[in-house]
């Protein structure tokens, strides 16, 4: 007579860590002349986990604006901006109205 198979229970996987929310926030950046030839986004992405994305810019051989989407954790986000602001870069928050949300 074959012996009766028995329920083997498997090991439940623990949880895995939440991720931390990420959001997005619209800034504009100006640049000094100084600092306009300077690869000052590409250094934001690769210091921080951050993503960016430029939405306007307009730059010349005095001053650079650009509209800089980021898209991280809300500490990284503002790490990033003190970052900015240390690297000699004025850095606002973009005001959106209802239209463009």
């Amino acid at each position: 007579m074959a012996t009766p198979k028995t329920k083997t229970s498997r090991p439940r996987k623990a949880a895995a860590p939440k991720a931390p929310a990420r959001i997005q926030r619209r800034f504009w950046l100006t640049y000094p002349p100084q600092r306009i030839k300077a690869p000052v986004i590409w250094e934001l992405g690769h210091k921080f986990k951050l993503v960016t994305n430029i939405r306007q810019a307009s730059v010349t051989d005095e001053v650079g604006i650009v509209c800089l989407e980021i898209d991280g954790a809300p500490a990284e986000i503002e790490a990033g901006v003190k970052w900015l602001k240390r690297a000699g870069v004025s850095v606002e928050p973009v005001e959106l109205n209802a239209m463009e949300s």
